[in-house]
């Protein structure tokens, strides 16, 4: 037996206590949930839990939320399918992108995920497999996925078994006339599609009203903790919170400098600490220098660039920090998207595995 035998055979040993942690608020996201339930009205309310459930981890929210109420769930790619078959019966999860090749079908049938139906050859693909219970997108002017309200008359579109029929909207984060165009158009289209439910807002599109909410709603970054439009503001609640240690203090002296590029110089004497985050866990290089970490109450401003896994802060006004401390980073997702200039959906999905694996 060899070397490399020998290990695989040896059970590794438990990992010490990681350096950086992420906390899902369950409490905040099942009120996010039960809030936009409500403000969907007579509609029910389901969920976007693509990406990850937004980079905040499938296996710590999709129980959550379905515990709330939540009773459809929707994710992109076929490949995240599984993951939320753990927790949810087959019927209740639809894939987005639909099925884009023969094995999509046969996973899709296999699974008895129902597919949303993009396009003419997805909704020929699905019919000639025997296809049954699907989904079908409606594009009403994002121009992204869906088919056409002229081919809405095709033979291969009247010969789906549609449960939800949808479209989504582009702009409804901005009181912009589009999305009484997009509304009306799909309310056109709806009297030629039977199906059994119509969807159409999503997180922000639930503030537009009653005429934008149909049988079902979908929101997705509102549940997170995202505020698309100001409705939200005070009423939706932070889920995602951040917290990394302090893994090394120093002092620097006056022309010494911090990090790549040696961007921040000290002036004097100054006693700094590096912190085990970087964007490699989703803080990004757009998050440095201007913004900070908290020590409780107190601000600790980034000095320098971010790097891969660590950032340095200005320790001067917390004297009694050390090594193996924990600081708690910002991530009310609206201030820090206005912080960073980085959008609340890019701040959420990019927060990196080795945080969500903590």
């Amino acid at each position: 037996m060899d070397r490399r035998q020998t290990f695989l055979m040896t059970s590794t040993p438990e990992a010490p206590p990681p350096t950086h942690r992420l906390r899902v608020d369950e409490e905040a996201l099942a009120a996010n949930w039960r809030h936009l339930d409500a403000m969907s009205g007579s509609a029910s309310a389901g969920a976007a839990v693509k990406a990850d459930c937004y980079g905040l981890g499938v296996d710590a929210c999709v129980p959550v939320l379905q515990e709330a109420g939540a009773g459809a769930f929707f994710v992109a790619h076929w490949s995240e399918v599984a993951a939320v078959l753990d927790h949810v019966e087959p019927g209740r999860v639809a894939v987005l992108h639909g099925p884009m090749s023969d094995a999509d079908v046969r996973f899709a049938l296999e699974t008895r995920v129902p597919p949303v139906i993009n396009s003419l050859s997805q909704a020929r693909r699905w019919n000639e497999a025997g296809g049954g219970t699907c989904h079908l997108m409606l594009d009403t002017g994002i121009n992204r996925l869906g088919v056409t309200p002229s081919e809405l008359s095709d033979p291969a579109i009247e010969a789906l078994e549609v449960d939800i029929f949808m479209s989504h909207l582009a702009c409804a984060d901005e009181d912009s006339a589009m999305n009484k165009r997009q509304m009306d158009a799909f309310r056109a289209a709806s009297g030629q599609v039977r199906a059994e439910r119509f969807s159409l807002s999503n997180s922000a599109g639930i503030a537009l009203g009653a005429d934008y909410h149909f049988d079902m709603t979908r929101p997705g970054l509102a549940l997170y903790g995202g505020v698309p439009r100001a409705e939200f503001a005070g009423k939706i609640r932070q889920v995602a919170h951040l917290e990394a240690a302090i893994i090394q203090v120093r002092t620097l002296q006056a022309g010494e400098s911090v990090g790549y590029n040696a961007q921040f110089t000290a002036e004097t004497p100054m006693r700094i600490g590096t912190v085990s985050l970087g964007y490699a866990d989703g803080f990004l290089r757009a998050c440095g220098p201007g913004n900070h970490l908290l020590y409780g109450e107190v601000i600790l401003p980034l000095l320098g660039k971010v790097s891969m896994d660590m950032v340095v802060v200005d320790l001067s006004q917390a004297p009694e920090t050390g090594e193996g401390d924990w600081l708690e980073v910002p991530f009310d997702l609206p201030n820090a998207a206005q912080q960073s200039s980085v959008s609340q959906y890019e701040l959420l999905t990019v927060i990196g595995p080795r945080l969500r694996n903590c």
